[in-house]
């Protein structure tokens, strides 16, 4: 004998899409009568903001506050930040972006000075805030050794001059954007 689950399924899943569609109906105070009456809800455009709370997040609110603190609505990262990581690092090839999680990936860069060494980059764009510990960088080198390259080390201060040149530029870029 077969399970009785995909058949109580099968009768459960169009139910509930039914109960999803009809006239959109809920209790509304309606104060001519100062009682609570069922009412249609507005139905909103795709697009525009219906100041719903959803699962609990208010994305209204969390929009307001990335626009206060300089992220954009579609940046889960400071805007400036990612600009300024964007910006330092445009003289390698950039392998990879991700916006919503803060990390650019470049690939392998030869600078014309240096025979047989290259560089690679990781930023890492932490939180919303513009603060100094909002951005990481790592420079990987490798050197040309009997024709395969071989990972040399970079100094710790090579990582943090990277970084203080991201944080410089995300500071411009705020302060152009204010003065406009």
């Amino acid at each position: 004998m077969k399970p009785a689950r995909p058949f109580a399924f099968g009768l459960i899943l169009p139910l509930l899409a039914a109960a999803c569609g009809g006239d959109n109906q809920r209790m509304v105070r309606n104060d001519e009568y100062g009682d609570w009456r069922g009412g249609a809800v507005r139905q909103r455009p795709l697009g525009t903001s219906a100041g719903l709370v959803v699962f609990g997040v208010d994305k209204e609110r969390e929009e307001r506050q990335a626009a206060a603190a300089g992220g954009g609505a579609g940046l889960s990262v400071n805007a400036y930040l990612w600009r300024a990581a964007l910006d330092t690092l445009s003289f390698m090839p950039l392998a990879s972006a991700d916006p919503f999680g803060g990390t650019i990936i470049t690939d392998w860069y030869s600078p014309p000075a240096a025979n047989g060494e290259r560089f690679r980059a990781q930023a890492y764009v932490i939180g919303r805030q513009l603060r100094s510990d909002g951005v990481r960088v790592q420079i990987f080198r490798q050197a040309l050794e009997r024709g395969q390259w071989v990972d040399s080390p970079v100094s710790v201060a090579t990582n943090s001059e990277m970084e203080d040149k991201v944080l410089a530029r995300a500071r411009e870029l705020r302060s152009q954007s204010a003065s406009r």
